[in-house]
């Protein structure tokens, strides 16, 4: 019998927050968003890349028995669509002869009726996929659902040079459906929505775009799923770093299909953005790992008050201690400014000197430093002893510390090993220090959607005023060491972002002295770098997974 080609399609996007590696929680939330998009009146629902594992899932594709977990959740939610309703396009990873595949399942029926394999593994910036699956063997045309050609490609076989959707559209596909494990950052929404405009113009045809949602590990999914018609517009448009399933409707006009129904959700601007990636990634980070609460230093500095204000917002103020621990160079300022912005936020606050233990390690020191000048030995001394108790409060209570370091200091070795850098995650660690501020004074005017923590000035505005100081030693400010922050910020994205010469920096109007020897402190952290916490990528270009220098490195650009 031949099948009526249908004149409307209901296309369910599920823009989901999975976990890596839960796949019996992954299939569950999958049936979950399949029974919604099905009260909805969904014919199909498409899910994101390797929604089963997780994604990325990394060496976990390497095990067996996890590749064994993901095929049969995905076998047994085929059979979830013999009930007549919506059929599902779901990822998974799976092992054929062919090696193993960054895969979908198309079923419907009660069955599979079709897999497609990821041809074009992305090798670059925070994506290693060569490492640990093997290409498509051949490009496979469109998958025919209920009488219309669809044409899966899978995430990065739109955004390289290999031609899947010409080919798909030259095999018969009447409408592209993308799944996508795209991670966030700044602008990155511009970025995506080009890829698709390109590829409709490629091929005439509409392309729906489903990202994932959520934090793993350093990564963020913001989701912000979207289609574009035939005609290159903005068909909907998802909401960002929300979890949604939205039902969109596609009616047949002539040789195309068009979007008549969907969403077009507000996209956030740059700071808001920004800071409610940075609380998505705080919050997974801690609930996906288990932990029921979190501790960190409190200051009175900017980057502690602003992680305090992410964590209660992230967690809620009954999750999170603060602790001020004073030592003879912290200000009365800092006293107050740390009480006030606990208060604010209204977490508890806690208050344990570290008189007693810096002296006695100055104390047990004083044979083997006799004849030595005091100096940044004895300032880190109170560092590490801040990280000590920071870190004996988390084995005492099971909290986890946040470490609240900035990108800026990150970049310059402005940071001590063992002391302030002690922490399990780092929200702010991708943000440089005048990002820090302008998020600071945003949340004080913004209570983002989602957050717990209240309405109303969180950071007082002292915090924001004041000269930064790391109060290790008499009346000291940032600026006795660094340089003025909006010049080094200018010339650390120059050379972390951009990989810009030095030249090219100076003929921005930086001085040649101030840029290389910001360049000798960039080179010389590496070490620090890669003891640190992961933290929330935000810039294009983060520590770790994006930016990978040798610790032992002899290069200056001296040409």
């Amino acid at each position: 019998m031949t099948q009526t080609a249908p004149d409307i399609l209901r296309i369910a996007v599920a823009q989901l927050n999975p976990t890596v590696g839960d796949v019996a929680g992954n299939l569950a939330k999958a049936r979950e968003a399949r029974a919604d998009a099905a009260r909805q009146g969904a014919d199909l629902v498409l899910y994101t890349e390797l929604f089963l594992a997780g994604y990325p899932p990394e060496d976990l594709v390497l095990k067996p028995s996890f590749l064994r977990a993901c095929e049969k959740a995905a076998q047994d939610f085929a059979k979830d669509t013999a009930d007549g309703g919506p059929g599902v396009i779901i990822g998974t990873p799976l092992k054929r002869k062919s090696g193993t595949h960054n895969s979908i399942v198309f079923a419907d029926g009660g069955k599979i009726i079709a897999e497609r394999y990821k041809l074009d593994l992305p090798n670059y910036g925070e994506f290693d996929e060569k490492r640990v699956f093997q290409a498509g063997p051949e490009l496979q045309g469109p998958v025919n659902f209920r009488g219309v050609r669809i044409g899966v490609p899978i995430c990065e076989d739109i955004w390289g040079d290999i031609a899947v959707c010409e080919t798909l559209a030259e095999s018969g596909a009447e409408i592209l459906l993308v799944p996508n494990g795209s991670p966030y950052y700044r602008a990155k929404i511009d970025v995506r929505h080009q890829v698709v405009i390109r590829q409709v113009i490629e091929t005439g045809l509409p392309m729906i775009y489903a990202n994932q949602l959520g934090g793993q590990d350093e990564l963020i999914f913001d989701g912000a799923s979207f289609a574009i018609g035939a005609d290159k517009t903005l068909a909907f448009q998802m909401s960002q770093f929300e979890e949604a399933v939205d039902v969109t409707t596609w009616k047949r006009k002539g040789d195309s299909w068009v979007c008549s129904e969907g969403p077009m959700s507000k996209i956030p601007e740059r700071e808001e953005a920004d800071y409610r990636a940075c609380m998505l990634g705080l919050r997974d980070y801690v609930n996906k790992n288990g932990f029921k609460n979190v501790v960190l230093g409190l200051s009175g500095g900017i980057d502690s008050a602003i992680c305090a204000a992410l964590a209660v917002d992230a967690l809620g103020e009954e999750r999170l201690r603060t602790v001020m621990m004073p030592y003879r160079y912290t200000s009365k300022d800092s006293l107050k400014d740390a009480e006030d912005c606990a208060r604010a936020l209204g977490c508890r606050y806690d208050i344990v000197p570290i008189s007693e233990p810096v002296e006695g390690f100055k104390h047990a020191l004083t044979q083997l430093f006799e004849g030595t000048q005091e100096g940044i030995t004895e300032e880190n001394l109170q560092s590490r002893a801040r990280g000590t108790i920071l870190m004996a409060i988390s084995n005492k209570f099971g909290s986890m510390v946040v470490t609240t370091g900035n990108k800026s200091e990150m970049s310059v070795g402005y940071a001590t090993l063992y002391g302030d850098m002690n922490g399990g995650f780092n929200p702010i660690k991708d943000l440089y220090k005048m990002q820090v501020y302008a998020l600071s004074r945003w949340r004080n005017s913004h209570v983002p959607p989602g957050a717990l923590g209240p309405s109303g000035e969180v950071i007082p505005k002292n915090i924001i005023d004041k000269a930064p100081s790391a109060e290790l030693r008499e009346n000291q400010t940032d600026q006795d060491s660094l340089p003025p922050y909006p010049v080094l910020d200018d010339i650390l994205e120059c050379l972390v972002e951009n990989e810009m010469s030095v030249d090219d920096i100076v003929a921005r109007g930086h001085d040649r002295a101030t840029v290389t020897r910001v360049e000798h402190l960039l080179y010389i952290a590496e070490y620090k770098r890669r003891q640190a916490a992961p933290g929330v990528k935000i810039t294009r270009k983060n520590f770790g997974r994006d930016r990978r220098y040798p610790i032992t490195n002899r290069f200056r650009d001296r040409s």
